[in-house]
Protein backbone atom coordinates (compact mmCIF):
# COMPACT_ATOMS: atom_id res chain seq x y z
CA UNK A 1 0.00 0.00 0.00
CA UNK A 2 1.50 3.81 -0.73
CA UNK A 3 2.15 5.67 2.02
CA UNK A 4 0.22 8.32 2.84
CA UNK A 5 2.66 11.18 2.77
CA UNK A 6 4.40 11.56 -0.80
CA UNK A 7 4.36 15.42 -1.71
CA UNK A 8 6.02 15.01 -4.84
CA UNK A 9 2.60 13.01 -6.07
CA UNK A 10 0.16 14.84 -4.81
CA UNK A 11 0.76 17.46 -6.88
CA UNK A 12 -0.76 16.17 -9.55
CA UNK A 13 -4.24 16.71 -7.75
CA UNK A 14 -3.54 19.79 -7.65
CA UNK A 15 -3.93 19.80 -11.58
CA UNK A 16 -7.42 17.72 -11.51
CA UNK A 17 -8.91 20.51 -8.95
CA UNK A 18 -8.11 23.23 -11.18
CA UNK A 19 -9.90 21.19 -14.49
CA UNK A 20 -12.46 20.20 -12.07
CA UNK A 21 -13.28 24.43 -11.34
CA UNK A 22 -12.68 24.96 -15.20
CA UNK A 23 -15.23 22.46 -16.29
CA UNK A 24 -17.48 21.37 -13.11
CA UNK A 25 -16.78 24.28 -11.12
CA UNK A 26 -18.16 22.92 -7.85
CA UNK A 27 -19.84 25.17 -5.16
CA UNK A 28 -17.63 22.98 -2.85
CA UNK A 29 -14.44 21.78 -2.71
CA UNK A 30 -13.47 18.43 -3.94
CA UNK A 31 -12.12 15.72 -1.49
CA UNK A 32 -9.10 13.21 -1.03
CA UNK A 33 -9.97 10.40 0.63
CA UNK A 34 -7.42 8.08 1.86
CA UNK A 35 -8.07 5.10 4.17
CA UNK A 36 -4.71 4.90 7.02
CA UNK A 37 -3.83 1.49 7.85
CA UNK A 38 -3.04 0.49 11.48
CA UNK A 39 0.06 2.71 12.20
CA UNK A 40 -0.14 4.57 9.31
CA UNK A 41 0.64 8.30 10.60
CA UNK A 42 -2.13 10.64 10.31
CA UNK A 43 -0.22 13.27 7.53
CA UNK A 44 0.71 16.97 8.56
CA UNK A 45 -1.78 19.80 8.87
CA UNK A 46 -4.53 16.66 9.26
CA UNK A 47 -7.21 17.56 12.17
CA UNK A 48 -8.16 14.89 14.54
CA UNK A 49 -11.42 15.88 16.05
CA UNK A 50 -11.33 14.07 19.27
CA UNK A 51 -7.71 15.03 19.99
CA UNK A 52 -7.88 18.66 18.67
CA UNK A 53 -11.11 19.43 19.28
CA UNK A 54 -12.44 17.70 21.91
CA UNK A 55 -15.35 16.27 19.30
CA UNK A 56 -16.75 13.24 17.92
CA UNK A 57 -17.37 13.79 14.03
CA UNK A 58 -19.14 11.09 11.90
CA UNK A 59 -17.74 10.53 8.80
CA UNK A 60 -20.47 12.37 6.87
CA UNK A 61 -20.06 15.08 8.78
CA UNK A 62 -16.50 15.35 8.64
CA UNK A 63 -16.73 14.96 4.98
CA UNK A 64 -19.13 17.72 5.01
CA UNK A 65 -16.75 19.98 7.44
CA UNK A 66 -13.80 19.25 4.82
CA UNK A 67 -15.80 20.35 1.89
CA UNK A 68 -17.50 23.48 3.15
CA UNK A 69 -14.56 24.69 5.42
CA UNK A 70 -11.67 23.50 3.22
CA UNK A 71 -10.28 21.65 6.33
CA UNK A 72 -8.54 18.12 6.35
CA UNK A 73 -9.54 16.00 8.75
CA UNK A 74 -8.82 12.24 10.19
CA UNK A 75 -11.20 10.12 12.18
CA UNK A 76 -10.81 7.04 13.80
CA UNK A 77 -12.93 4.76 16.26
CA UNK A 78 -12.49 7.37 19.06
CA UNK A 79 -14.57 9.98 16.74
CA UNK A 80 -17.21 8.11 15.11
CA UNK A 81 -20.31 7.83 17.28
CA UNK A 82 -22.39 7.21 14.61
CA UNK A 83 -21.96 2.64 14.66
CA UNK A 84 -23.16 2.22 11.51
CA UNK A 85 -20.31 4.10 9.90
CA UNK A 86 -17.92 2.67 12.35
CA UNK A 87 -19.20 -0.70 11.35
CA UNK A 88 -18.94 -0.57 7.71
CA UNK A 89 -15.34 1.71 7.88
CA UNK A 90 -13.94 -1.80 10.18
CA UNK A 91 -13.24 0.76 13.00
CA UNK A 92 -15.82 -1.72 15.85
CA UNK A 93 -17.09 -5.11 14.94
CA UNK A 94 -20.54 -5.78 14.41
CA UNK A 95 -22.49 -7.94 16.67
CA UNK A 96 -25.89 -9.71 16.27
CA UNK A 97 -28.05 -6.57 17.12
CA UNK A 98 -25.89 -5.05 14.06
CA UNK A 99 -26.52 -8.04 11.57
CA UNK A 100 -30.02 -8.29 12.58
CA UNK A 101 -30.51 -4.37 11.10
CA UNK A 102 -32.19 -3.51 14.43
CA UNK A 103 -30.93 0.25 13.45
CA UNK A 104 -32.54 0.34 10.03
CA UNK A 105 -36.17 -1.34 11.97
CA UNK A 106 -39.22 0.55 11.85
CA UNK A 107 -36.91 3.94 9.79
CA UNK A 108 -36.36 2.55 7.08
CA UNK A 109 -37.78 -1.58 6.69
CA UNK A 110 -41.05 -2.82 7.88
CA UNK A 111 -40.06 -5.84 9.09
CA UNK A 112 -36.72 -7.66 10.46
CA UNK A 113 -36.29 -10.04 7.30
CA UNK A 114 -35.88 -7.01 5.61
CA UNK A 115 -33.88 -4.90 7.97
CA UNK A 116 -31.26 -7.93 8.22
CA UNK A 117 -30.82 -8.04 4.41
CA UNK A 118 -30.78 -3.82 4.03
CA UNK A 119 -27.38 -3.76 6.49
CA UNK A 120 -26.07 -7.48 4.96
CA UNK A 121 -26.02 -5.30 1.32
CA UNK A 122 -23.98 -2.29 3.14
CA UNK A 123 -20.58 -1.60 2.10
CA UNK A 124 -17.65 -2.99 4.23
CA UNK A 125 -14.41 -3.19 5.22
CA UNK A 126 -12.83 -6.01 7.24
CA UNK A 127 -12.74 -5.38 10.68
CA UNK A 128 -9.36 -3.50 11.79
CA UNK A 129 -8.33 -3.64 8.17
CA UNK A 130 -8.12 0.43 8.63
CA UNK A 131 -7.72 2.89 11.65
CA UNK A 132 -8.87 6.03 10.12
CA UNK A 133 -10.40 7.93 7.35
CA UNK A 134 -8.65 11.11 6.53
CA UNK A 135 -10.22 13.65 3.84
CA UNK A 136 -8.92 16.79 2.51
CA UNK A 137 -9.59 19.47 -0.09
CA UNK A 138 -7.55 18.09 -3.44
CA UNK A 139 -6.23 21.88 -3.37
CA UNK A 140 -4.59 20.81 0.13
CA UNK A 141 -3.85 17.18 0.10
CA UNK A 142 -0.29 16.38 2.26
CA UNK A 143 -1.41 12.34 1.49
CA UNK A 144 -1.79 10.15 -1.61
CA UNK A 145 -5.50 9.94 -1.26
CA UNK A 146 -7.64 6.27 -2.58
CA UNK A 147 -10.81 8.14 -3.88
CA UNK A 148 -11.33 11.42 -5.07
CA UNK A 149 -15.40 13.08 -3.90
CA UNK A 150 -16.92 15.65 -6.12
CA UNK A 151 -20.21 16.68 -5.00
CA UNK A 152 -22.46 18.73 -7.46
CA UNK A 153 -25.58 19.65 -9.30
CA UNK A 154 -26.99 16.77 -11.71
CA UNK A 155 -25.72 18.46 -14.41
CA UNK A 156 -22.02 18.76 -13.37
CA UNK A 157 -22.32 15.03 -11.51
CA UNK A 158 -23.38 14.40 -15.58
CA UNK A 159 -20.03 15.57 -16.68
CA UNK A 160 -17.67 13.73 -14.48
CA UNK A 161 -19.56 11.04 -15.86
CA UNK A 162 -18.83 12.12 -19.56
CA UNK A 163 -15.05 12.39 -18.62
CA UNK A 164 -15.00 8.69 -17.12
CA UNK A 165 -16.62 7.51 -20.35
CA UNK A 166 -14.78 9.42 -22.58
CA UNK A 167 -12.00 6.72 -23.56
CA UNK A 168 -13.26 3.84 -22.22
CA UNK A 169 -17.01 4.00 -23.23
CA UNK A 170 -19.76 1.28 -21.36
CA UNK A 171 -21.64 2.64 -18.77
CA UNK A 172 -20.95 3.52 -14.85
CA UNK A 173 -22.67 1.00 -12.50
CA UNK A 174 -23.46 2.41 -8.92
CA UNK A 175 -24.96 0.76 -6.29
CA UNK A 176 -27.37 2.27 -3.35
CA UNK A 177 -29.03 1.46 -0.22
CA UNK A 178 -30.74 5.17 0.34
CA UNK A 179 -28.66 5.43 3.88
CA UNK A 180 -24.80 5.36 4.29
CA UNK A 181 -23.93 7.65 1.39
CA UNK A 182 -20.14 7.21 3.22
CA UNK A 183 -19.71 3.93 2.78
CA UNK A 184 -20.84 4.10 -0.86
CA UNK A 185 -18.68 6.95 -1.53
CA UNK A 186 -15.43 5.66 -0.29
CA UNK A 187 -15.82 1.61 0.41
CA UNK A 188 -17.91 1.02 -3.27
CA UNK A 189 -15.45 3.02 -4.96
CA UNK A 190 -12.33 1.37 -3.52
CA UNK A 191 -13.63 -2.40 -3.68
CA UNK A 192 -15.05 -2.27 -7.11
CA UNK A 193 -11.99 0.22 -8.61
CA UNK A 194 -14.63 2.18 -10.46
CA UNK A 195 -15.92 5.09 -10.71
CA UNK A 196 -19.96 5.74 -8.52
CA UNK A 197 -22.51 8.44 -8.90
CA UNK A 198 -23.53 8.12 -4.97
CA UNK A 199 -27.02 9.75 -3.61
CA UNK A 200 -26.72 11.49 -0.32
CA UNK A 201 -28.05 9.64 2.14
CA UNK A 202 -30.39 11.08 4.75
CA UNK A 203 -27.68 11.40 7.56
CA UNK A 204 -25.26 13.03 4.92
CA UNK A 205 -28.50 15.83 4.54
CA UNK A 206 -28.93 16.03 8.37
CA UNK A 207 -25.11 16.03 9.52
CA UNK A 208 -23.06 16.99 6.32
CA UNK A 209 -25.30 19.76 5.42
CA UNK A 210 -25.86 17.70 2.02
CA UNK A 211 -28.33 19.91 -0.25
CA UNK A 212 -31.57 18.72 -1.92
CA UNK A 213 -29.85 19.79 -5.21
CA UNK A 214 -26.68 17.68 -4.56
CA UNK A 215 -25.41 14.31 -6.04
CA UNK A 216 -21.78 13.33 -5.89
CA UNK A 217 -19.60 11.73 -7.89
CA UNK A 218 -16.68 9.18 -6.47
CA UNK A 219 -13.41 7.48 -8.83
CA UNK A 220 -10.74 5.85 -7.31
CA UNK A 221 -7.55 8.27 -7.30
CA UNK A 222 -5.73 6.64 -9.94
CA UNK A 223 -8.22 7.66 -12.47
CA UNK A 224 -7.31 11.49 -11.88
CA UNK A 225 -5.32 11.89 -15.20
CA UNK A 226 -8.18 10.04 -17.56
CA UNK A 227 -10.88 12.16 -15.61
CA UNK A 228 -9.02 15.69 -16.53
CA UNK A 229 -8.32 13.96 -20.27
CA UNK A 230 -11.97 13.17 -20.25
CA UNK A 231 -13.28 16.52 -19.05
CA UNK A 232 -10.92 18.86 -21.89
CA UNK A 233 -11.99 16.25 -24.61
CA UNK A 234 -15.89 16.07 -23.72
CA UNK A 235 -16.15 19.40 -23.40
CA UNK A 236 -14.14 20.39 -26.78
CA UNK A 237 -17.00 18.20 -28.22
CA UNK A 238 -19.58 20.54 -26.87
CA UNK A 239 -20.89 18.46 -23.77
CA UNK A 240 -20.54 21.46 -21.52
CA UNK A 241 -21.10 23.20 -17.66
CA UNK A 242 -22.84 25.55 -17.57
CA UNK A 243 -25.49 23.65 -20.33
CA UNK A 244 -25.37 26.35 -23.04
CA UNK A 245 -29.03 25.85 -23.59
CA UNK A 246 -30.99 26.76 -26.92
CA UNK A 247 -31.45 30.22 -26.89
CA UNK A 248 -30.24 32.28 -29.85
CA UNK A 249 -33.13 31.77 -31.82
CA UNK A 250 -35.32 34.80 -32.59
CA UNK A 251 -37.93 34.70 -29.28
CA UNK A 252 -41.48 35.07 -29.55
CA UNK A 253 -43.08 38.89 -27.72
CA UNK A 254 -46.30 38.92 -26.69
CA UNK A 255 -49.07 40.74 -28.74
CA UNK A 256 -48.52 43.83 -26.79
CA UNK A 257 -45.22 44.15 -27.02
CA UNK A 258 -45.20 43.58 -30.57
CA UNK A 259 -47.26 46.71 -31.18
CA UNK A 260 -45.94 49.29 -28.77
CA UNK A 261 -42.47 47.88 -31.13
CA UNK A 262 -44.25 49.14 -34.29
CA UNK A 263 -45.55 51.96 -32.89
CA UNK A 264 -42.20 53.51 -31.93
CA UNK A 265 -41.00 52.45 -35.39
CA UNK A 266 -43.90 54.79 -36.32
CA UNK A 267 -42.85 57.58 -34.87
CA UNK A 268 -41.37 60.63 -36.50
Amino acid sequence: MASAQQPGDVERFRSLDEALATYIRPDTFPLGIRMLAPGEPVPERVRIPSRDLGAQWIVCQSIGIARRYGWSVAVGKEDVICPLASVSFGFRSPNSRYDAGEAALGMYCSDSAAAEALESATWRFETGRFERLCVAPLAKLSFEPHVVAVYGNSAQVMRLVNAALHARGGRIESSSGGRLDCAELVIQTMQTGEPKVVLPCNGDRVFGMAQDTEMAFAFPADRSSEIVAGLAATHAGGVRFPIPVAMRSTVAMPTKYRELLESLDDAP
